[in-house]
């Protein structure tokens, strides 16, 4: 039965529909994603008591604003948003809401700033970290994960459909590994559109079998979900099925409307190397 607009909670955003790109600033284009939302489905019940640490960061490479003599600015923004939010931030509509700044005259930098940082924060239900950086300042961000690639390719793939039962141990040894693959690919929840990822796992215990964790991630090549939403489910996968003391997981998306998502999760109150990676 197709379910009515009334009844599906994603049905006011603006994802997917043909959208009128806005000339003037306009915080009203934020719209919220309640988490919670995709968080029940994997077994997260208490928003209060959550397993994980994290959050999403974000990285503008659209931003614009006019100074007050007329002349524009241009910058790249980086973006934190913590994970305990009740809600995410829909991409679209970041997007036109970033895009309103482009013909509006703002005193400052740290002006442009602090009205993003309020208005981001309303929208995600908490403090929301803003950060602009000029162009040269932004040079030093590329880089490129230390760890073993999980890329093998004599690796047999068969599975393009989310399969967490391909999960496996090893062995019953206990090691410490960090692990990256470029192959990490989902689609949108609303407009099946694919998202390209990286994905970089670090954990304590025991040793998982690497053939069948890509195997896993390729198993997201079908999945349509958010980006935020497909990292927490990873991290519970991994939790729940292996047998782990230390996980961290990290996914690095490539852009789109001058937009990438890089959410993390972990078990512990820790902060990734927020580097870009040359598809970014």
């Amino acid at each position: 039965m197709k379910q009515g607009t009334h009844d599906n909670p994603l049905a006011h955003l603006n994802l997917g529909q043909a959208t009128a790109y806005p000339e003037h600033y306009d915080a009203s284009l934020l719209q919220p994603v309640a988490r919670q939302l995709n968080r029940t489905p994997i077994g997260i019940v208490e928003a209060s008591k959550l397993p994980f640490f994290g959050h999403d960061e974000w990285t503008g490479y659209e931003i614009s604003w006019l100074q007050p003599n007329g002349l524009p600015q241009v910058a790249i923004a980086q973006f934190i948003v913590p994970c305990t939010s009740p809600n995410l931030i829909e991409s679209k509509s970041f997007k036109l809401y970033l895009n309103s700044f482009n013909q509006s005259q703002w005193p400052s930098w740290e002006a442009v700033a602090a009205q993003m940082t309020i208005d981001l924060s309303a929208c995600a239900g908490a403090a929301v970290t803003v950060k602009l950086l000029q162009l040269n300042d932004a040079q030093h961000l590329v880089g490129q994960w230390q760890g073993q690639c999980l890329d093998n390719p004599s690796v047999a793939i068969s599975t393009y459909d989310y399969a967490p039962d391909l999960l496996r141990h090893a062995s019953h040894e206990r090691v410490t590994e960090q692990l990256y693959s470029d192959l990490l690919k989902s689609n949108c929840l609303i407009t099946n559109q694919p998202d390209w990822g990286s994905l970089y796992i670090s954990y304590t215990g025991r040793a998982i079998d690497h053939a069948a964790l890509l195997q896993y991630i390729v198993s997201f090549r079908n999945h349509n979900e958010f980006h935020e939403q497909c990292v927490e489910r990873i991290f519970m996968d991994l939790t729940q099925r292996l047998d782990l003391d230390h996980l961290s997981v990290y996914a690095r998306y490539t852009r789109r409307g001058g937009l990438d998502i890089n959410p993390y999760r972990a078990t512990e109150d820790t902060a990734p190397n927020r580097m870009r990676l040359s598809r970014q």
